[in-house]
């Protein structure tokens, strides 16, 4: 798309334009949770209807785009993203969860963090064969709770139609992490930083 035109897809904003409005609303917090990170606060972003509206509806079109008939959001900030998402493309939302928070009978996915090991979780009746699965999350960082996702979504019989983020840092390379997982699945950040 050239510069200056809009893309409805967006809202009526051009990528640029969506890119800025987005990023305006991002708030830096040096040394946070601890010294020497510079944590992306997405709360500013969330409390702006209009940004928030473009935001979801940026997503929304990225589910159509992708053909995607169910939405995945990680715990937690990804659930405040892809509900509205879902409900906006007019399909169902899927929360992924951390193990031992939902009830019922569940399907979990072991991963491995920097220190030690952690387990995701989702029901064992949400996806169906046959169901085209849009992950959606607010960073993608290091990459490990997506790649975990991909997986589970495919133990529970659904296709990956693809992987979507607010922000990608792209220095810690969590995009290189995922891409055999994803296996010609789209990944799609709205910022790249």
């Amino acid at each position: 798309m050239s510069a200056g035109t809009t893309d409805p897809a967006l809202g009526g904003l051009d990528g640029e334009e969506l890119r800025g409005l987005l990023l305006s609303r991002i708030l830096d917090v040096p040394d946070y949770p601890k010294p020497g990170v510079m944590f992306k606060d997405i709360t500013p972003l969330l409390a702006d209807a209009a940004a928030f509206g473009a935001l979801t509806h940026a997503l929304a079109e990225l589910c159509a785009k992708h053909g995607a008939t169910k939405v995945v959001g990680l715990e937690a900030r990804g659930f405040i993203l892809a509900a509205p998402a879902a409900v906006r493309a007019g399909i169902g939302f899927v929360p992924v969860r951390k193990a031992g928070k939902l009830p019922g009978a569940t399907l979990g996915q072991a991963y491995e963090l920097e220190y030690g090991t952690a387990e995701i979780e989702i029901h064992v009746d949400a996806l169906e064969p046959g169901d085209r699965v849009l992950v959606i999350d607010d960073v993608l960082a290091t990459g490990g709770t997506a790649e975990a996702s991909l997986r589970l979504i495919r133990r529970a019989g659904a296709e990956v139609a693809g992987v979507a983020v607010l922000l990608e840092l792209g220095f810690l390379d969590g995009r290189g992490r995922l891409l055999p997982t994803l296996d010609s699945a789209p990944l799609e950040a709205l910022i790249t930083i």
